[in-house]
């Protein structure tokens, strides 16, 4: 058992992880570690994230070797928007077509880094938003300083949206209320956890619906900063999501068991899994 990772089965029941980044290097030598370490932690199954080609294609091919434990997600991040062209949409809609992928993106808006242009951005989002619609497939978002033109982008094809989750929130309480009107949901992380940046967190979350919340990691990224016992490596895992539940129950008051069975039962509903 690897330090820091919890020695004791679930007391929770099933919970869905709806964000990993299960291809990312520092993954490369455990993966089928990190897959049945989060199942007997009752963290089962694991959506993996699409954020490029590269990344989308490889997070299908893994996902087909578990079936009903992992699925993936096929998109473009807006860092990686500059490096779409004629074949993305063609590629992505082929991998969309596999029984393991279950929703379009990573894909959305990121103006705090720029990694890629704004109207580039913009256009590839628009394009992947317009690929959902096309597919009857939900959006898996991402939006950092950029919540005007994002909202913007989602309202114009709002009509024909099968749905959208906001991965990772960590927005205001007006932004929240922006999505919840769009009928969007929301993930939450281990944001919650660092008495820094998401305290506003620990108080917006209460005002997210039962069946608009979500659960997800993030992993390898966003290691709770609370963790009793912390991974020697700080590299964060699924079998780490059981402490976002807590702190979800701690912040609204709601029984962990509880949060688990409503997270659970709208992250089936919203991937089609059920």
């Amino acid at each position: 058992m690897s330090e820091g990772i919890p020695a004791k089965g679930p007391s929770h029941g099933q919970l869905i992880d709806i964000g990993v980044n299960l291809m990312h290097r520092s993954f490369q030598t455990d993966r089928e570690e990190i897959v049945s370490r989060a199942a007997e932690a009752g963290v089962s199954p694991l959506m993996i994230t699409g954020t490029s080609m590269r990344s989308s294609e490889e997070a299908a091919r893994y996902a087909e070797q578990y079936p009903g434990k992992l699925y993936a997600t096929a998109g473009v991040h807006p860092h990686d928007a500059k490096s779409c062209g004629p074949q993305t949409l063609a590629r992505l809609q082929k991998l969309a077509a596999l029984p393991q992928v279950v929703a379009i993106g990573e894909c959305g808006l990121d103006y705090n880094r720029d990694f890629s242009p704004r109207d580039v951005q913009r256009e590839w989002f628009e394009a992947q938003i317009e690929l959902a619609c096309e597919l009857k497939l939900p959006l898996f978002l991402h939006e950092r300083e950029a919540h005007q033109d994002f909202l913007a982008l989602l309202r114009s094809h709002r009509d024909r949206l099968a749905g959208g989750v906001v991965h990772c929130f960590t927005g205001s309480a007006a932004e929240l209320s922006a999505y919840l009107s769009m009928g969007l949901h929301i993930g939450i992380t281990g944001w919650i956890c660092d008495e820094r940046r998401g305290r506003h967190l620990r108080e917006l979350v209460k005002r997210i619906p039962a069946d608009r919340l979500m659960l997800e990691t993030d992993a390898p990224f966003l290691t709770p900063r609370d963790l009793p016992v912390k991974p020697r490596d700080g590299r964060n895992e699924p079998v780490y999501l059981p402490h976002v539940l807590q702190a979800v129950a701690s912040c609204t008051g709601r029984p962990a068991d509880e949060i688990a069975r409503d997270s659970t039962r709208t992250a089936k509903a919203f991937f089609g899994l059920e």
